[in-house]
């Protein structure tokens, strides 16, 4: 069995999923997993469709070079922003999948939120091409290893009041005090 970066705070009200060695690039995905992280199971589910249908962007946070500009990347306080649709899909089939291991275990999908979401880089797959004047130069590609764990929100409980304890002063605190109710007498 392929371990978890971390675990989750109740294992019996939470479900996981995890892909490896998924053929879609590394940084649109962990973007595109950024985006969703911390979101409940149904919204994130209609914003990768909203994605794949070009209605809203991800916003692309760490990598951001040479990324254009969309004015769809100001609801989330950004500039830049893309539609990768190949990761949008690939997201959309593991929340799928946590989805039915909810279901197994008896867990209320309408209530489960993204609590950890995690990309990293997989090893790259080694191809070639061919170059002028007879060079051959690597040609490789970028796939990646995705985890998530998604959780069931507990209900709120009220904290009970606790009792106001007096509060403690020093002679000197006590003195200045009185100075200052006395009016300078």
């Amino acid at each position: 069995m392929v371990k978890f970066s971390r675990e989750a705070s109740n294992p019996s009200k939470a479900c996981k999923a995890m892909g490896a060695d998924l053929r879609v690039h590394y940084k649109n995905t962990y973007e595109t997993a950024n985006a969703i992280k911390g979101m409940t199971l149904r919204t994130a589910q209609q914003y990768l469709e909203d994605v794949c249908q070009k209605k809203r962007c991800v916003p692309f946070r760490v990598y951001k070079g040479c990324i254009g500009r969309t004015p769809q990347a100001k609801e989330f306080k950004m500039s830049q922003g893309r539609w990768p649709i190949k990761s949008a899909k690939i997201l959309l089939d593991l929340l799928r999948n946590a989805e039915s291991n909810a279901e197994f275990k008896n867990l209320d999908t309408e209530n489960l939120t993204i609590t950890h979401i995690q990309v990293s880089e997989a090893q790259q797959g080694r191809r070639r091409t061919y170059r002028a004047h007879g060079r051959i130069n690597a040609y490789m590609n970028c796939p990646c290893h995705v985890e998530m764990i998604l959780e069931e929100k507990e209900e709120a409980v009220e904290k009970p009041e606790e009792e106001v304890k007096a509060k403690k002063f020093t002679k000197k605190q006590l003195a200045k005090r009185r100075l200052q109710v006395g009016g300078g007498q």
